[in-house]
């Protein structure tokens, strides 16, 4: 009983705190799981009720009414804006639609604070719940109870919508089977929208009644939105009691938990979404193929799409029967005779015949470079040639401050990189890239801090502590395909956030790490402090690890990747370890990130706990889209583009960063749906598949799916 009445209060409080997180994640769970959107701005409609709330509170029930009317206006409204926003892009996965909400979250959040400022705004609620009433002799604030009976009710009333009326057979009807729902008259779009609005009222109402809980300020979308991903995970897409109930324990290891187990709380969250998300990708059918969730194209059509394009490339004099067997997929590339069709998709990715060019470049390729001695290949390496002579010559061009911003760049890039070898060839969308970089971060603040100020030094034993950590998580991260993916890889990287925020003895804390030794480029050097040093340093370590990459990835062993990711089915029924393949190109992955990591502490020379948060990990996978997923270069370019529009543009427009990348995400969405490789037409110069390919996650479900080699079918 003492314990009972010791933890009285804090009980009481998570069941609160989880009923406020059930109104959010409910609203999260129907855009997802009816209109199909991963709404990375959920948080956002929450604070715009929030803000609205407290704006218009004034200790009245007039002013409750009159914030509670006007924030879930406000919030619906915007969640009517974010269904036209994501309609044009329904077909292409959720990996866009993830960025285009990131985006609008960001440029939301900074027209929030220019409007209601930066500091945390109070809230007044009336005096008859501006008091405390007795509970089992403790005084508890009447607001919270009044809260958890209208959670409560809330809870019950929707369930009846969605079970007992025909607008919520509809809404049920939209999730399950569109099409039949367009048999009986209705609008499946019309639908969705209805259902984005009501995710937005919810998510405003949540947060006009939970101001005085949750109160607006900085950091309060981004809080709100993890928790509510933690909800959603847990409870599933399909129950809202089961959503309850799974707020309800969010609520309570948010609270009661930090009083029982302080030192274990900030990890119970994510450890348990991930746990939910590896067992449900272990009980599922065992995933075949990476492409998007979403129905299976049309047979028929893919197939006479299949021939029209064949017959549109068929060579002048080749008879007929050739090219009829090569449309039937019967032909054989030179010494692939009698292989199976896995080892052929592994074996002959990027080319058509032997000598002939890859079908990326189609007949853009001058005639006269195919007649020079490896003109295909000086044509894959120029965009390099061209890349590095401009990286050589920017010390010589830019003053100290932009040299320093061109090395954090590099070691972003290296970051970009190893995503694009995981959601680009591996088909492993990923959102937690951020923990083996973290690790590699730490591991040289560390090293440096003991002494080990030798730069090969430090980035070897880097890039082998986030090799060992990517071995560690890989097999939770290689069995998943799609959303799955990104939520067990965002679970890993707040996991990470958290480790980073309690184990301050290694890394600082939320003060993180200054102060360390100078890196020396070489033994019996000095230690590196200008900027055009560090530049330097930092270019010869990425022109390295790039070159290995780009090595690795033309490589058996990267065709090999390409064939996985294309036809998973076909390579586990030829005999394939896919799961092998898979585990190793997650583990490199990870050492290029920690080497990355690495070069980040050297060009900086300090390590916060924000340079290794979700914000990065976002900005990374922006940087592979804006270069095309399967672009090395590509993913390098927009790492260089992120920096510059985080650091040097937005230093002529102080205070408004987040919006400038904001509409950078939003641009990159719509204009560059296949990254920057996609505007040039030609060879990602890497995969033997062509750059403007999209990715597993953003191919529409009616797309062809990629050929054994690797090639987008016409």
């Amino acid at each position: 009983m003492d314990l009972l009445d010791a933890h009285l209060i804090p009980a009481v409080d998570g069941v609160a705190f989880g009923l406020l997180l059930f109104v959010v994640a409910a609203g999260l769970s129907l855009a997802f799981g009816t209109a199909g959107v991963l709404n990375l701005s959920h948080g956002t409609l929450y604070a715009i009720g929030a803000y609205t709330g407290a704006e218009l509170s004034d200790g009245t029930w007039g002013g409750l009414a009159l914030g509670l009317a006007a924030g879930t206006a406000a919030a619906c409204v915007a969640g009517a804006g974010l269904s036209a926003a994501t309609a044009p892009l329904a077909r292409r996965g959720h990996l866009a639609q993830a960025l285009l909400t990131f985006g609008l979250a960001l440029i939301g959040g900074d027209l929030l604070i220019q409007l209601f400022g930066a500091d945390e705004l109070p809230v007044r609620v009336p005096e008859a719940l501006d008091s405390s009433v007795m509970l089992l002799g403790h005084r508890y604030p009447a607001y919270r109870l009044c809260f958890i009976v209208m959670a409560v009710l809330l809870a019950a009333f929707g369930t009846w919508v969605l079970t007992r009326t025909r607008m919520g057979a509809a809404v049920r009807a939209a999730a399950d089977d569109p099409q039949m729902l367009a048999a009986t008259g209705r609008n499946p779009r019309a639908v969705h929208t209805g259902v984005l609005a009501a995710a937005g009222a919810l998510a405003g109402a949540a947060g006009v009644l939970g101001a005085p809980i949750i109160g607006p300020g900085p950091g309060t979308s981004e809080n709100v939105l993890m928790l509510s991903l933690v909800v959603v995970v847990l409870g599933g897409l399909r129950s809202l009691w089961a959503t309850f109930f799974a707020a309800v324990a969010v609520g309570e290891v948010q609270t009661l938990g930090v009083s029982l187990v302080p030192d274990l709380a900030p990890y119970l969250l994510f450890a348990a979404m991930a746990a939910v998300l590896v067992l449900r990708s272990r009980f599922a059918e065992p995933a075949t193929a990476h492409g998007p969730e979403g129905p299976a194209p049309d047979p028929v059509a893919r197939l006479r799409g299949h021939l029209a394009g064949r017959l549109r490339r068929r060579p002048r004099g080749t008879p007929g029967t050739a090219e009829a067997a090569e449309a039937s997929g019967t032909a054989e590339a030179p010494g692939t005779a009698g292989a199976s069709g896995a080892d052929r998709a592994a074996g002959t990715a990027g080319t058509d015949r032997a000598g002939a060019a890859p079908r990326g470049y189609g007949n853009r390729v001058p005639k006269w470079i195919g007649r020079l001695p490896g003109g295909t290949a000086w044509r894959q390496a120029a965009p390099l040639l061209v890349l590095l002579v401009v990286l050589i010559s920017l010390p010589a061009l830019l003053d100290a401050y932009s040299i320093s911003l061109a090395g954090s760049a590099l070691a972003l890039g290296l970051l970009a990189v190893s995503v694009t070898i995981l959601t680009g060839y591996a088909g492993l969308p990923t959102l937690g890239q951020t923990a083996p970089f973290a690790v590699g971060a730490y591991a040289t603040a560390n090293l440096a801090d003991a002494g080990w100020t030798v730069g090969p030094v430090q980035i070897v034993l880097s890039a082998l502590a986030a090799a060992v950590f990517s071995a560690v998580v890989g097999p939770a991260v290689i069995r998943a395909r799609g959303t799955t993916v990104l939520m067990i890889t965002l679970a890993i990287g707040e996991l990470t956030g958290a480790v980073v925020n309690q184990l301050k003895s290694v890394t600082g804390g939320a003060d993180g790490l200054v102060g360390f030794p100078a890196t020396r480029a070489l033994w019996g050097g000095e230690g590196m402090l200008e900027e055009s040093e560090l530049y330097n340093y930092a270019l010869v370590v990425a022109v390295v690890a790039v070159s290995v990459t780009l090595l690795v990835l033309r490589s058996p062993a990267g065709k090999l990747l390409t064939g996985t990711r294309g036809a998973e089915a076909r390579m586990r029924a030829s005999g394939h370890p896919v799961g092998r393949y898979l585990l190793v190109a997650h583990i490199c992955a990870g050492a290029l990130a920690g080497v990355g990591g690495s070069l980040m502490v050297t060009v900086q020379q300090y390590l916060s706990p924000a340079d290794v948060g979700f914000e990065i990990a976002a900005f990374a996978l922006l940087a592979v889209v804006i270069g095309g997923t399967t672009s090395v270069i590509g993913a390098l370019l927009g790492a260089g583009l992120i920096v510059a529009t985080r650091d040097w543009v937005a230093g002529s427009w102080p205070g408004h960063g987040p919006l400038l990348l904001g509409v950078l995400f939003v641009a990159t969405v719509y204009v560059l749906p296949r990254g920057l490789a996609g505007l040039r037409g030609g060879n990602d110069g890497g995969n033997g598949r062509s750059s403007g390919a999209p990715a597993p996650e953003d191919r529409p479900p009616s797309a062809p799916a990629p050929n054994p080699a690797g090639k987008v079918s016409p």
